[in-house]
């Protein structure tokens, strides 16, 4: 396969959300009440409607961060070389605003729900879609696992975690998978 060019190790808007990501998770660490400026609870979406983008920049701990960050670095330029940007940042946009709207429809309307991780799923089902065969290595697996496994598989277990809204992970799963298929059809040469 053939990559548009080479950008490096990763695309300048990638680079952009893996620091905001970070800028803000130290903000938090720094400023406890920030989650809930900028966490979206669905009650109070009216009082404070930027929520529904700025919770895919704020995370609950270390580990929250560090999952959804080197998910998004690999899968993120992977999708981002065979899009685009623009392409790759509307895909992780839409998928974490689909996801968040999903969340205020499932989900209970006063908790507070943060974190990258629909936004993510977008990026990993887009990429699962367009490169079915592409295998990856998920730890503790140690055997290569055919992308798209890994994404469903990952989506499943996190959805049997306490505290997890799979509400958000579903609606950005779905919108990576009508991503990928969108561009998939319109990109006949990709076969990884």
């Amino acid at each position: 396969m053939a990559y548009r060019s080479y950008r490096g190790f990763a695309t300048i808007s990638l680079w952009i959300l893996l620091v905001a990501n970070l800028l803000l998770f130290i903000a938090v660490l720094v400023r406890p009440e920030l989650i809930f400026l900028f966490g979206l609870q669905p009650a109070g979406l009216l009082e404070r409607p930027w929520t529904i983008v700025t919770n895919l920049f704020i995370h609950g701990s270390i580990w929250h961060l560090v999952a959804n960050m080197l998910t998004l670095l690999f899968l993120g330029r992977f999708l981002s070389l065979l899009i685009g940007d623009t392409r790759f940042l509307i895909v992780y946009f839409l998928g974490g605003i689909i996801g968040n709207a999903l969340y205020m429809v499932l989900g209970s309307p006063y908790s507070i729900a943060i974190g990258a991780s629909g936004a993510v799923f977008a990026i990993g089902g887009a990429l699962a879609v367009m490169a079915p065969k592409l295998r990856v290595y998920v730890f503790p697996v140690p055997a290569p696992l055919p992308l798209w496994a890994a994404v469903i598989g990952g989506f499943v277990l996190l959805s049997l975690l306490p505290y997890v809204a799979w509400q958000a992970h579903l609606g950005g799963l779905i919108v990576g998978f009508i991503a990928g298929y969108f561009f998939r059809s319109r990109q006949h040469n990709i076969s990884i």
